[in-house]
């Protein structure tokens, strides 16, 4: 039992008591032990032990009894402290590498579903759901609207070929929306740090891959089902996406020029080439339908207003890496109630076409459909008015102009 060196002078000074003790013991003596969780002193009062403080432990005890000797005592164990710290942290450490080891073999072995799922919701993410949907729900409708106006010839080998079609269609978009990911990383970081690529969860090497094998996949695809002529406007899509984005054009900068490209890849393209395509796939010759002309100018309109409100909830980041759009020119309030104002425009128009043509369309579900679009538009407007343009307020509005965009796609077989 090992006892403190630093106890007081005027202990080891004490004299020799007559019962035979050695001169540097005492007969009730305090110290502190050396371990550690000790922090209390522990009294000595035991007369027989022999303390050597010097060394600090016990030495012997002497029983005062006349006819024995002094025995000395058994020396207790001496405890190495700082080994047995050293040894419990390196034991903790083999303890530790060893649960991070099985916890890095775990990782590694995740299932191959649990992996290719996650890469899944990365690609998900690359696409732009929102941008998807229009195009999946554009494409569709319009190839409805071709088969409703010729019922006489559907056959069951055309839905192959309108599948085929719509792949090729978001297949385009991936590529469009894909590489202006890729050119936007720092921007991207600024305004939309939840995309894959300025997440740091897709690389952009494999970003790379992704928009090449979209752009490839879909030219083949139209190439090989559709001809020469929607293929020369499936390229003129893909050539406008990569000027909108790709230096040295860069055409986003110019506000003119990106509103003119999107509305004319998502508005007239869109809706012209999938028309053309689905009447030839019927062996019919091209000609407008006026639904079908309805909708490729009230589209083309809205494409322009999407143009425009995209940036809307971007105008910090677009600011910060000069980005010139009207949002940052012209102010959020007013771009905002300027893309109401052209989307009320777009609806009154489409109610006074109902009425004046009404042998081409149906009064009944055109009129009250545009008016509670219209009427949705109005109070989403509003709402954005009185949130005092907060960024939440802003992308909720601009999600909802997409919202009235899918709505518009629905009502089309309809009219």
């Amino acid at each position: 039992m090992a006892v403190s060196s630093s106890a007081s002078a005027s202990a080891s000074a004490s004299t020799s008591t007559s019962r035979g003790c050695c001169a540097n013991s005492t007969n009730s003596t305090s110290y502190h032990t050396q371990k550690p969780h000790l922090s209390k002193p522990i009294s000595i009062r035991n007369p027989k032990w022999k303390v050597n403080w010097n060394c600090s432990s016990i030495l012997s005890c002497a029983i005062p009894n006349s006819n024995s000797k002094a025995r000395p005592m058994p020396k207790p164990p001496q405890y190495n402290f700082s080994s047995f710290r050293v040894q419990a942290s390196s034991q903790a450490g083999a303890g530790a590498g060893a649960g991070a080891g099985a916890g890095a073999g775990a990782a590694g072995s995740a299932p191959f579903s649990e992996k290719l799922s996650d890469f899944g919701d990365k690609c998900w993410r690359f696409l732009r759901p929102h941008t998807i949907r229009g195009t999946a729900l554009g494409s569709l409708a319009l190839v409805a609207r071709a088969l409703l106006e010729n019922q006489q010839l559907i056959r069951w080998h055309l839905v192959f070929k309108a599948f085929c079609g719509v792949i090729a269609l978001i297949c385009g978009n991936g590529y469009i929306v894909g590489i202006n990911q890729i050119y936007d990383i720092g921007i991207d970081k600024v305004n939309k740090p939840y995309l894959p690529i300025a997440a740091g969860d897709l690389s952009v090497q494999l970003a790379w891959l992704l928009v090449l094998f979209f752009a490839g996949a879909g030219l083949s695809i139209v190439a090989w089902n559709f001809g020469s002529f929607i293929t020369s406007l499936y390229c003129l899509g893909l050539f406008l996406g990569t000027i909108y984005s790709v230096p040295p054009f860069r055409l986003k900068r110019y506000p003119v020029a990106a509103f003119l490209i999107i509305a004319t890849v998502r508005g007239f393209l869109l809706n012209f080439g999938v028309y053309y395509a689905t009447r030839a796939a019927l062996g019919l010759p091209f000609q407008w339908s006026s639904p079908v002309a309805f909708i490729t100018c009230f589209v083309t309109l809205f494409a322009l207003v999407i143009a425009i409100t995209k940036d809307l909830p971007d105008v910090e980041g677009d600011r910060k890496f000069q980005i010139s759009t009207l949002a940052t020119k012209l102010g959020v309030r007013n771009i905002a109630l300027l893309g109401s104002g052209l989307l009320l425009a777009n609806y009154l128009v489409a109610i006074f076409v109902a009425f004046y043509l009404p042998q081409e369309f149906r009064q009944s579900i055109m009129v009250p459909a545009h008016a509670l679009l219209a009427s949705g538009l109005i109070f989403q407007a509003w709402i954005l008015e009185q949130a005092n343009y907060t960024k939440e307020a802003i992308l909720q509005f601009y999600l909802f102009i997409w919202n009235l965009f899918y709505a518009e796609y629905l009502v089309l077989p309809l009219i």
